[in-house]
């Protein structure tokens, strides 16, 4: 029924896996919550299941193309963020007038600084990789695993819509 170890040793220590039996397996987390939720509900024990997520992968969404132009834009923007972190933060320490001067100075150099940075990160890729993108690590398959009482919630959860092991 799992290839987990059948051992209830539910550890909350970081890096740890934890030990039980895959009671359900469902396609996405918002299912899996919504079971475990359920059986909540119900006044099951929760405290004795957890929510694993398998079957990793990573994912890169492609977002746009890549050009100088909006690497200049792209690193105008962050640098104007940056910039107005270090004014405020010169502009608490020093008096009123410099203060404003300050932040001026520090956006105009935030800005700089940033298509500078963005512009030779870009030139450096030689037209190797002429895209954005957004990388994200995804679980393929979302299991219930129980240290104790574990055929009991896999009866509960046997029913459970989504459940991609019915076996129960």
């Amino acid at each position: 029924m799992s290839q987990f170890s059948a051992r209830p040793a539910l550890s909350t220590r970081g890096g740890v896996m934890p030990r039980g039996d895959e009671v359900a397996s469902f396609a996405s987390y918002a299912e899996a919550q919504h079971a475990v939720d359920s059986l909540s509900d119900d006044g099951f024990p929760v405290q004795c299941l957890t929510i694993i997520g398998t079957d990793l992968r990573q994912v890169e969404r492609i977002t746009g193309r890549m050009s100088w132009g909006r690497a200049v834009a792209s690193g105008a923007g962050s640098g104007l963020w940056i910039g107005l972190f270090f004014g405020a933060m010169m502009s608490l320490v020093g008096n009123d007038a410099a203060g404003s001067m300050s932040m001026v100075t520090a956006v105009l150099l935030g800005v700089v600084w940033g298509i500078v940075f963005q512009v030779g990160s870009y030139a450096l890729t030689r037209g190797r990789r002429d895209f954005t993108s957004v990388s994200q690590v995804v679980a393929s398959r979302y299991s219930i695993i129980a240290a104790d009482r574990a055929a009991e919630a896999a009866q509960a959860l046997a029913g459970v819509p989504g459940n991609l092991s019915r076996g129960g």
